[in-house]
């Protein structure tokens, strides 16, 4: 029976193709979609995934995401320093700032001040120069993208010089960050440079990044800070989940996302639906004729399950190989920089067409368990 069910199938070409296209097309919307604001949202954590040798991050107590809290006294840093189970804490800057090339191009930039001594709060991986090449005076790493915003045309090189705040800064490295929400320039340089290069009140300290010691858990630790210090304090994956959600609760980005994933499922029920309708319609005969021969209502069920699977099988696959194209194509672009494909995406939109696909073959095959087989002969 799979294999009348598959010939009854593939014999009309023209309902054939539009089932596959149809499913192809939803696969692609929905899979596509749903990629592009999972990476979306992971970016505005960035900042966070970026410092992966703190174990802890504490702020003030109204922080809301790395971009909106209140700059700490100096003095904070050495109340977490004291608190039971950490085992270091180093202070943390992020803070905007306007550049100017020696071109006279000018640009808002985010300053991020890292630890004179370590350096925790670099990024790991360094395109061009060194990590100690911020020990200069000046010194500044930038981003890929950043460089390429400020010195259009030119390839990332080390020694450009500009003007940060009316201060000199010269370029000792470029530095491969994740790029953030809003895509903008990032600035690396050591904290009490970055304090000169952005002058502000009193308090200037934005962030107190913290280690727990070794056996310790970072969580109670943090909650520990916070009962000690009265700040706020979150682990790396709380705060990171912090500023994803921010965004996500803060934006219109998940409900314009949420509704073209929603008209890519339309679509495909519509197409699916309504083609499995006219292929069940133009072949009512021959599955006539197969009840008149004794084929159950059973049998029936599985000849459309087998046909469903098929087409589900290929639309899906079409669908999941266009949006890896196209991701792995993007992904090389700045303005898609770092893009990936979640294999838990794709295989939750594998569900999500197979039910599809299933449900619409039983809906279109009610008329034919409902057929009696002398009709067709009539």
């Amino acid at each position: 029976m799979p294999w009348i069910a598959l010939r009854m199938l593939t014999g009309d070409r023209v309902k054939y193709f539009g089932l596959i296209f149809g499913i192809a097309f939803s696969t692609l919307l929905i899979a596509q979609q749903a990629t592009l604001f999972t990476n979306l949202m992971l970016r505005a954590a960035a900042g966070v995934f970026d410092v992966s040798t703190a174990d802890i991050w504490v702020m003030d107590a109204k922080a809301v995401n790395t971009e909106g809290t209140l700059a700490l006294p100096a003095t904070d840093l050495f109340r977490v320093r004291g608190v039971p189970g950490v085992a270091w804490a180093v202070p943390h800057l992020r803070e905007g700032g306007s550049v100017r090339t020696p071109e006279g191009r000018l640009e808002r930039v985010s300053v991020i001040g890292v630890d004179d001594a370590t350096l925790t709060g670099l990024p790991s991986r360094m395109v061009e120069g060194v990590r100690e090449g911020l020990f200069e005076p000046g010194a500044i790493l930038v981003d890929p993208i950043g460089f390429k915003k400020i010195f259009p045309g030119e390839g990332p090189k080390v020694g450009r010089e500009l003007e940060l705040n009316d201060r000199r800064a010269v370029v000792k490295g470029i530095v491969d960050g994740a790029p953030t929400f809003t895509a903008g320039v990032l600035f690396y340089t050591r904290y009490s440079q970055a304090l000169d290069f952005v002058p502000g009140t009193r308090n200037r300290m934005t962030f107190v990044l913290a280690k727990a010691k070794a056996g310790e858990d970072a969580a109670a630790v943090a909650r520990r800070i916070e009962a000690v210090t009265g700040l706020k304090a979150r682990t790396r994956n709380e705060w990171a989940w912090d500023n994803i959600l921010y965004v996500a609760t803060s934006t219109g980005i998940p409900i314009n996302f949420g509704i073209t994933v929603l008209l890519g499922l339309i679509v495909g029920i519509a197409i699916v639906g309504l083609t499995f309708s006219l292929f069940i319609r133009d072949n009512i005969k021959q599955f006539g004729a197969l009840k008149a021969i004794g084929v159950t209502n059973g049998a029936i069920r599985g000849m459309v399950l087998t046909q469903a699977l098929w087409i589900a099988a290929i639309g899906f696959g079409i669908g999941a190989g266009l949006t890896a194209l196209f991701i792995s194509g993007s992904s090389n672009s700045d303005a898609f920089k770092g893009f990936y494909l979640p294999w838990e995406i794709m295989a939750g939109t594998g569900v999500v067409v197979f039910i599809m696909v299933i449900l619409t073959g039983f809906v279109a095959i009610r008329g034919v368990l409902k057929l009696e087989p002398a009709e067709v002969f009539r």
